[in-house]
């Protein structure tokens, strides 16, 4: 079968990797362009495009899909290699862009998103993280057919596993990259053998999962513990929950919510540092913090962390 690939971060080549594992047929690798990143912002190739290269692959980075967009020359040039690909299905998995109409329609039998939730819950770009901050018990990898609309395609292929009280978006993701790997190889061999059941995904439970932005990262004390402590292990690795002490931003990367008393002190105070870590009082409950890291510095246990930057209770986290 003759498969085009179209991905970007990590997750996405972790699924080219299996399917070139697998002998697929790879004749044409999209992906985004080189993106500035590290100290000197220099142009940077992504997971995808690195693994194309070392592997030989045609490869092209349209800035946009749309013909008559604001890069019509980047279009058109993908539209040549897409129609010269002759392929008979288009893999996505995180890619980036938006496929119009004649991109899901280019190949024989569509195109085939790897999405990483149990759709039609959190559809959009940050289903993991949104998973873990709504505190869901499980989440999954649905195999879609895309269609024109947001996460909207039919279902081919879907599996679950569960969210684990520690999972942080780093490590879900990781699982959810190996399941999806897994399930697109299941599908393709579906497809060829003419197999395919879609189904409809169905009107109730619909929730979008809105992109990541770095201005949430900021703790707000008034929270529930539970509540903190979820979004710190959502947004680790990225951005990275964080919190000011005397005027100084601290990542804070593990941390779990306490039964232990808050006494009567407003959210964002610390009552204790002792052996459970660094307790700070919320809007409901106290969140004990275990792993914190300076501006510039590593990521340390908290009793390493207060050996250069002691905290006593009573002060206040902004």
């Amino acid at each position: 079968m003759r498969v085009i690939f179209a991905g970007t971060p990590e997750f996405a080549r972790t699924a080219l990797e299996r399917l070139h594992a697998t002998h697929c047929d790879i004749v044409l690798v999209l992906t985004q362009p080189d993106r500035p990143s590290g100290r000197g912002m220099k142009p940077q190739p992504s997971p995808v495009k690195q693994f194309a290269l070392e592997h030989g692959f045609a490869l092209a980075q349209p800035r946009s899909l749309r013909l008559h967009g604001k890069y019509p020359a980047d279009a058109e040039a993908a539209r040549e290699a897409i129609d010269a690909a002759r392929a008979d299905v288009m893999v996505v998995a995180a890619y980036g862009l938006i496929l119009p109409k004649w991109v899901l329609e280019a190949p024989r039998l569509g195109c085939l998103n790897i999405h990483a939730s149990l759709l039609p819950r959190w559809r959009g770009a940050a289903p993991i993280h949104r998973a873990i901050e709504a505190g869901d018990a499980q989440t999954g990898v649905a195999i879609m057919q895309m269609d024109e609309g947001l996460d909207t395609g039919d279902i081919l292929l879907e599996e679950a596993i569960p969210i684990e009280p520690g999972d942080t978006t780093g490590t879900l993701h990781d699982k959810l990259a190996a399941l999806g790997a897994r399930l697109i190889v299941e599908a393709l061999e579906l497809a060829a053998r003419g197999g395919f059941a879609p189904r409809p995904q169905p009107a109730e439970g619909v929730t979008y999962a809105s992109k990541i932005e770095k201005a949430e990262a900021r703790i707000d004390w008034w929270l529930p513990a539970e509540a903190i402590e979820r979004r710190i292990r959502a947004f680790d690795p990225f951005p990275g929950a964080s919190a000011t002490l005397r005027g100084e931003t601290l990542k804070l990367w593990r941390a779990t919510a306490s039964m232990r008393g808050r006494g009567s002190v407003p959210p964002g105070t610390v009552v204790a540092v002792d052996e459970h870590g660094i307790g700070v009082a919320c809007g409901e409950g106290r969140l004990e913090i275990t792993e914190l890291q300076r501006a510039g510095g590593k990521r340390l246990a908290h009793s390493e962390f207060l050996r250069g930057f002691p905290i006593q209770a009573g002060e206040r986290f902004g």
